[in-house]
């Protein structure tokens, strides 16, 4: 009897767990396209989104000068304080010409 209720317990908790991370999955597709996807913003609406962009990184200054330069040129910052850049292409793929990322 020991055994049965231990082995449900465990599958429950198993089920849980991958209900809980295709559920997390899922959320992180859902995003509002018109609002955070290439050309959603106009030139005007670069400096209030690098703020929020950046507002949580020790580096504000350049930061804000990158994020800024790239939202002029892809008119899209990515949701979120970090991440998230496969919802702006332009964003993600402009590299320096070491090969690292130019957009924060």
């Amino acid at each position: 009897m020991a055994k049965l209720v231990s082995f449900f317990l465990l599958a429950l908790i198993a089920i849980s767990m991958v209900a809980t991370t295709a559920l997390a999955a899922d959320a992180q597709y859902h995003l509002d396209r018109s609002r955070y996807g290439p050309g959603s913003l106009k030139p005007t609406q670069c400096l209030p989104q690098c703020t929020r962009r950046c507002s949580k990184t020790q580096y504000h200054k350049p930061c804000m000068f990158f994020c800024q330069k790239c939202c002029k040129t892809c008119l899209c910052v990515p949701p979120g304080f970090y991440g998230n850049k496969g919802v702006c292409p332009c964003y993600n793929n402009w590299k320096t010409k070491e090969g690292g990322p130019k957009c924060p």
